[in-house]
Formats: C-alpha cells, sequence, structure tokens
C-alpha cells in the first residue's frame, strides 16, 4: 500500500540497493510534548481477523501496519526505505537478496529470522490458507506462487529460500517494475512460524500474540476496542514516541463525530458527508482532507445472469449521472471515475473510455439500446440486488444510485446492507448481483486496481476472464519504459470499460478529524499513516 510515483530513475536506484534513512515520529524542536503518550484513532468496523493472510481491508491493514514491519517500506516520497531488511541487493531484476538487520526479534525476544519469511510466505499461498491474498506473490512474479496459489504446485517450491539465518533470495519469473513497493504489503510482513505453529489460529489472541513492528497487542474487546502498546524490542523504538494506541471500530460515520467532540477520540476513522460542510465551518483545521489512491465502485457477479452480459454492465455504467455523484451527494473533494485504477499514477496517466465524454442525453440512449438488445424494456424490466455494507456513506450512494437507474433505465435495484464481514463472505461466495466495494491502492502503480480483474485472482470476486486482459498486464510487469506501461495499462482500461465488470463510480479523498495535540499526522497517497510517525503535544 504504498509508493508515491516510479520513474526510471527511481528503478534504477532500487536496483542498485540504494536505501533512505528510516525516519520514525519527527518532533519539531521546542514542541513540549505531553506527559501522557497515548492516542485513540476511530477505525471504522470490527476486525475481520489480525491475522495478516486473513484480511483485505484498511481496517485491519491499519492496525497490523502498527504492529509488523515487513522487509522494507514506501515513505511518502515514494523512495524505499530499509525496515527488517537492512539492505537488499539483485541480479538481472530477477533474483533479489535481503539481508536482515543484525538482532532482530519477535516482541517476545525471540529472533526474526530469514527461515520465518520463507515460511510466511508460503503459507500466504498456500490454498489451504484461504487468503484474500494469496494470489499477491503470483501477481509479483515470484517462481511458483500462481501454481501453488491454485493447487498446482506445493508450496515449497515457491521462489524464495533462506540461505541463512539473516539472508532471504527470492526470484521472480520476469523483471516487475513494481516489485519492491509491492514488497511493503501487510500481507508480506513475516510471522512466527513457532508460534503459530503452536497455537494455530489462537495465535491472535493478546495472550499469545508476537509482533514485529513498533506496538504489539494488549487487548483485543470484541466491538469494542483494541489497545496496542509500545514494543520495547523493536529494532526502531529509540524514535517512537507514542506509549499506547487504542483503536475504536465505530461503524457509525455520525458517533465517531460524537465522540470526538467528546474528547473520547483523536483521529475520526472518516467524516459523514452530511455533516461535512458543517464540520469545516465549526472545526477549520481539525478537517483534514488528501487525495487518497482509492476508487470506489460497485461490482457485478459476472457469472451470475443477467450480468454474465457485458450489454447489461455496460448499460448500467453509461446510466450513472457519476458527476452527480461526486459533486452534490459526497461534495468533499471526490472526482467522478470511469478507470479502475485512477487517472494519473505511478508516472502514467489514463483515460476513460469515448462514451464517459458523451452529452449525458447520447450515453442514456445508448444505455436504452444495450438494454434492449439484452431483452429489458418497460415490458421486462432489469431488476436486482444492490448490497453494501452498513454505512450512512454507503447508504446514501446507493439511493441516489438507484435512483438515477430507475429513472434514467427504468431498473430497479433493491438495496440490501450487511456488516462488513457478511458482506466479504457474500463477495467471496459469491452470494450477490451487484455489490458496493472499493479498492484502495496497495501500491502507488496501477497495477494494485488492475490485478483484482485477473484471470482466478484471489481478490477477482467478479470472476471476470479475459485472457487479453491477463496480456496486457503481464506486458506492463515487464517493461521498464514508462510510456509502453502506460500503453498497455490503457489496454487494460480500455477492455474493463468495454467488459465492465465493476462500475467505477468515484475516485476518493481521505478525510480526517484529528485534535489539534496530535502531531505527525501525514497520510501518504494510499491514506496510510502510522502511530510511531505520531507525538502527542502538550495541552
Amino acid at each position: 500500500m504504498k509508493l508515491k510515483h516510479y520513474n526510471n530513475v527511481t528503478i534504477a536506484l532500487l536496483a542498485l540497493g540504494i536505501t533512505a534513512t528510516v525516519q520514525a515520529a519527527n518532533v519539531p524542536q521546542g514542541t513540549v510534548l505531553a506527559d501522557k503518550q497515548e492516542l485513540v484513532r476511530g477505525n471504522g468496523n470490527e476486525p475481520a481477523s489480525l491475522d495478516p493472510h486473513k484480511v483485505e481491508s484498511d481496517v485491519e491493514f491499519n492496525i497490523l501496519n502498527d504492529m509488523f514491519d515487513g522487509l522494507v517500506a514506501v515513505k511518502p516520497d515514494g523512495s524505499i526505505e530499509p525496515r527488517l531488511a537492512e539492505s537488499w541487493d539483485n541480479k538481472d531484476n530477477t533474483v533479489w537478496t535481503f539481508h536482515l538487520r543484525p538482532g532482530i526479534t519477535w516482541s517476545d525476544g525471540s529472533a526474526i529470522t530469514a527461515q520465518d519469511v520463507v515460511w510466511s510466505w508460503q503459507r500466504l499461498v498456500t490454498p489451504t490458507t484461504a487468503s484474500p491474498y494469496a494470489s499477491y506473490p503470483g501477481n509479483m512474479h515470484i517462481v511458483n506462487a500462481a501454481d501453488i496459489a491454485l493447487g498446482k504446485k506445493t508450496p515449497d517450491t515457491l521462489g524464495v529460500k533462506a540461505l541463512n539465518d539473516t539472508t532471504v533470495e527470492v526470484t521472480l519469473t520476469q523483471p516487475n517494475s513494481a516489485f519492491l513497493a509491492m514488497l511493503a504489503h501487510p500481507s508480506m510482513v513475516p510471522l512466527d512460524k513457532v508460534l503459530i505453529g503452536q497455537f494455530g489460529d489462537k495465535w491472535v489472541k493478546p495472550e499469545h500474540f508476537v509482533s514485529s513492528g513498533a506496538y504489539t497487542l494488549s487487548q483485543w474487546v470484541v466491538n469494542e476496542r483494541i489497545v496496542a502498546e509500545r514494543n520495547p524490542r523493536y529494532w526502531d523504538n529509540a524514535k517512537t514516541v507514542v506509549n499506547k494506541v487504542t483503536y475504536l471500530p465505530i461503524r457509525s460515520e455520525a458517533s465517531d463525530v460524537n465522540r470526538y467532540k467528546a474528547g473520547e477520540v483523536d483521529i475520526v476513522y472518516t467524516l459523514p458527508i452530511n455533516q461535512f460542510s458543517q464540520l469545516k465551518k465549526t472545526l477549520g483545521d481539525q478537517v483534514d482532507v488528501k487525495p487518497q489512491l482509492a476508487t470506489y465502485y460497485y461490482e457485478f457477479n459476472t457469472t451470475k445472469p443477467p450480468f454474465n452480459d457485458a450489454r447489461v454492465r455496460r448499460a448500467l455504467n453509461m446510466a450513472l449521472d457519476k458527476d452527480i455523484i461526486a459533486d452534490k451527494v459526497l461534495g468533499q473533494g471526490q472526482s467522478p471515475a470511469w478507470v479502475i485504477s485512477q487517472p494519473d499514477i505511478g508516472g502514467v496517466k489514463l483515460h476513460g473510455p469515448d462514451y464517459a465524454s458523451w452529452p449525458r442525453d447520447k450515453r442514456m440512449t445508448e444505455a436504452k439500446k444495450l438494454l434492449a438488445e439484452a431483452g429489458f424494456n418497460d415490458a421486462h424490466p432489469l431488476s436486482f440486488n444492490l448490497l453494501y455494507n452498513t454505512s450512512e456513506s454507503h447508504q446514501r450512494i446507493a439511493i441516489a444510485a438507484a435512483s438515477m437507474w430507475k429513472k434514467n433505465l427504468g431498473v430497479e435495484a433493491k438495496l440490501q446492507n450487511q456488516e462488513w464481514k457478511t458482506m466479504l463472505d457474500a463477495m467471496h461466495t459469491g452470494n450477490f448481483d451487484v455489490v458496493r466495494y472499493a479498492w484502495i491502492a496497495d501500491y502507488d502503480d496501477a497495477s494494485t486496481f488492475l490485478n483484482t480483474f485477473r484471470t482466478g485472482d484471489s481478490e477477482n470476486t467478479a470472476k471476470y476472464s479475459n485472457p487479453d486482459y491477463d496480456e496486457a498486464l503481464r506486458d506492463a510487469a515487464k517493461t521498464q519504459d514508462v510510456a509502453q506501461r502506460a500503453r498497455d495499462y490503457q489496454k487494460a482500461e480500455d477492455l474493463l470499460a468495454r467488459d465492465v465488470p465493476a462500475i467505477p463510480v468515484y475516485h476518493y479523498v481521505r478525510t480526517h478529524l484529528v485534535k489539534p495535540w496530535v502531531g505527525g499526522f501525514a497520510p501518504d497517497r494510499l491514506g496510510n499513516f502510522s502511530t510511531k510517525d505520531i507525538y502527542i503535544k502538550k495541552h
């Protein structure tokens, strides 16, 4: 989930293994710190798990980013920084060797080894783990990863090995321009083989849990709070300031704001649409709005009639008034979306389909024509269920979308809402017609969005499959030429605009309320921020 920009200069530096100095909390000179260094963060929902191999959303990653380090990380300026790996080198951009920091340990004091890295990545791709990110190492082009995830090869054939206790070698099937950035994802963090072998799925309980990051789990009260405390054995502990962080699974955005006003929350997860303008007026600089590499979309179950017909999917895309949703329903700075990824990402610019620029009347006429060709008309109207996870904002958007489809096409979208974990299960089991979803970039490259529609990808819950699309993404990963990569990604986006496995609705901004005494709060383009970068000023 990290990388600002990736041009040929960046690639050349990374290939040489040139690394930057790690930064944690940077307290300006003269700042008076509070005696009590504790932070409370709203976190949107109850996490599905705290096992990095069992989760797929920012609800969990917000917490895991505080508790685990990967081999590398990506700084807000896009440069790669060393974490558990002190340095690395490579041969032909296909064989990468990582050298772990001397003396790094888990929070219980036991050593973090290269064998932990190998075992963890094998566990991630093993089908019985059932990780939502099982396809991720395959998308990185690690040798045999894709076949292992599909059950065609055994986990021990994965292209990663421990040369000794402190050296990891990773072999790729082809060069991958985004490899180091992808390596920073939370699913790629090492886990403790011995601990998980001893406790199985119960290893995430506070009494068993060990971490490698700045914080470690101390308390988990389901649907109430998760508490993490500073890990004194963290390799960079000297630069950490906050001693304790509490994550509150506040599903209601309005409740999150109320608890903020009552002094119970320091950082609100996201702002309710209908309060945004008033909060800007009354709280001013406490309202923090930043662009975010994220896209909100409605995903189709392409295996289920009538959504196995691309004409139906394309008609619904054409008939959605996205400008109204972005500007009127939301109005926080979001922009209408006609590409699944982003118009400007990873040093390339991408554009939507021709029909995105058509006059509205022309789009509606074509949408009605497509529906009629697919067998739907006034006498036989299209009707389907539109599923979203429980949230005031998602409900408002769904009501607006359903109203537009009804007015423009005579289509009836019946609204359904489920709790977050229930909705995710429905998506992965194919128990939906159309579902609200969003993808937040895992790294700053279009492939982070586009890979989720590759044939067989573990996140491809739309079950979309197109060999030409898959080929375009393979070609994009191979090339070091930014212009050629842009052409490959544009080809992929053009195919998505034709086949529409999902309707892109809008591109995000990230909105928070942040108390004036919270210092060091600086989300990156992916919307990530780490508690270890934060400090509490005296107030």
